[in-house]
Parts: structure tokens; C-alpha cells; sequence
């Protein structure tokens, strides 16, 4: 029987996303019909980098293709960015399978769910795309989040705190409001892909939270605060607002938390008043 770790792997290598969300896919089937293991006594390959083609031109993320919602090229552009953070997702949910051995069997639940749910989002973005006259790697697009995965490695703990409660919940944030534009403009199949996305969302990054507190639990370690001392560990500031108050409550989030996060958010737009 093939292992899961295995399969993470092979899907993590292809380089060609519709092969690679393909693939997923398949893992995603054989894996809710058992047949795959959890037996392996390889050590893991610390990969830097997925695989990946050599489109789209990954630059820093203030350089990346104009985004928005005056033109159909800004709209593609910003479905893009989406299709590419989904894309990057799917990346993040094998590796974060294929790293971390030794974990209940619900963590592998949650990840493969993750990793065949970002995929259909992946999917459904680049149709969308394409019916636009564009494609996956016509626009320029930034790697922090694959960044955020690379420095948080060695850590499950860590990794679980900054890619999915940091990174990943920033789409709690934002994708409702990027999904109430397209409606304003007409567009409801992508207001559609969107409202999918963000219902889903919320399942991805209660498992970042689950995750968390359970490496929190098995460290000794007060999950608020650890939090927010990873935050200036990592990345020596903490997330700008406005936040989905509601949407984090459902993943997990606390009110101490949620009531510090506004607080520094406030305090950073006074300071930059100030300034």
C-alpha cells in the first residue's frame, strides 16, 4: 500500500498545476477511500520550492501586476493573485502532510480535505480566467506566502500560527469584501467562485487553529500569547485590520485575541496619523 507521505510528494514535485490539482485530487479520493497509509520511516526532504513551471514571473510583492477593479485586465489580474495564492495553498497542504510525521490521524484528515478544496478553487479561478481571455501566468505574481511556509519549516507549531492564522486568515478578512465588488459590477460567477472560497476558508484555518493548540497543549504554552509572540518573532509586526470579527470567532480565534489584534491595528493608524 502507498504511504500518504508519498503521495503528498509526488504531488508537491509536478511541476504543470492542472497535472498537479489532478493528481491532488486522486490522492484526495484514494486517501477517503483508505487506501493509503500511514507507515514510513523516511526522513522527509527539506524542499525550498515546489514544483512549478516558469510562468507566472514571480516578483517581490510590490512589483507584482496592477490589480483592481476599473478595467477587465485589473480584474483578471486580481482573480489571478487569487488563482495563485489557491494554487500556492494546495503547495502548502502537501508539504505541511509530507514534513510532519507522527501526527493524529486528523490532522492528515484536515489537510488532504484542505488540499482538495483548495484545488477546486484553483479550478474554478482559472476557468474564470480563461473566460476572460487570459490565463494562469499571464500576470506577474509575488511568493510570500510559500516564503512564510520555507522560514516556519522546522516548526509545526510555528507553521501553523503564522502560514494558516496569519497568512491564510487574511482571506477571512478580505475575500467578502472582494466578492461584494464583483456583484456590484454584474459579475456573479465570480462573486460566486469567491463566496465559495470564503466559506471554506473558515475550515482551513480552524485546522490552523486545532493545530496550534494542540502542539500549544503538548508544549505547555499559552496559545494567546505564544501567538503573539511568534508574530514578532516571525514577522515583527502584527496583521493589519480591518478584521472579520465574526469569521475569526468561527476558527478559533479568541476575544483576547481578536481585542489585542485591534488594538495594535488601531495603534499603528494613530502612529502613522502622527506621523
Amino acid at each position: 500500500m502507498k504511504t500518504l507521505y508519498e503521495e503528498a510528494q509526488r504531488c508537491f514535485l509536478i511541476a504543470d498545476p492542472d497535472q498537479k490539482l489532478d493528481a491532488s485530487l486522486q490522492v484526495v479520493a484514494a486517501w477517503n477511500a483508505g487506501c493509503l497509509s500511514l507507515d514510513a520511516d523516511d526522513k522527509p526532504i527539506a524542499y525550498s520550492q515546489p514544483g512549478r513551471l516558469n510562468r507566472p514571473i514571480l516578483v517581490p510583492p510590490q512589483q507584482v501586476s496592477k490589480r483592481g477593479f476599473g478595467s477587465v485586465t485589473k480584474r483578471a489580474s486580481l482573480i489571478h493573485s487569487l488563482a495563485h495564492i489557491e494554487l500556492t495553498a494546495v503547495n502548502l497542504a502537501w508539504d505541511t502532510i509530507y514534513r510532519f510525521r507522527r501526527m493524529p490521524r486528523d490532522y492528515y484528515a484536515d489537510w488532504v480535505k484542505c488540499a482538495g478544496e483548495e484545488s477546486q478553487h484553483f479550478f474554478a479561478l482559472r476557468n474564470q480566467l480563461r473566460a476572460m481571455g487570459f490565463d494562469y501566468g499571464d500576470f506577474t505574481a509575488h511568493d510570500e506566502l510559500w516564503g512564510s511556509a520555507v522560514d516556519t519549516a522546522h516548526d509545526l507549531m510555528d507553521r501553523m500560527a503564522i502560514v494558516h492564522r496569519v497568512f491564510e486568515a487574511r482571506a477571512l478578512d478580505v475575500v467578502p469584501q472582494t466578492r461584494e465588488k464583483f456583484l456590484e459590477l454584474g459579475d456573479s460567477k465570480t462573486a460566486s467562485i469567491l463566496t465559495l472560497i470564503a466559506n471554506e476558508e473558515i475550515g482551513h484555518v480552524s485546522a490552523g487553529t486545532r493545530w496550534f493548540h494542540y502542539r500549544c497543549r503538548e508544549e505547555g504554552l499559552e496559545p494567546d500569547a505564544t501567538f503573539f509572540k511568534l508574530l514578532q518573532q516571525y514577522l515583527g509586526s502584527y496583521p493589519k485590520g480591518p478584521f472579520n470579527h465574526e469569521a475569526r470567532i468561527q476558527c478559533g480565534f479568541s476575544e483576547n485575541e481578536l481585542n489585542r489584534l485591534e488594538a495594535e491595528d488601531a495603534a499603528f493608524r494613530q502612529r502613522r496619523h502622527n506621523s
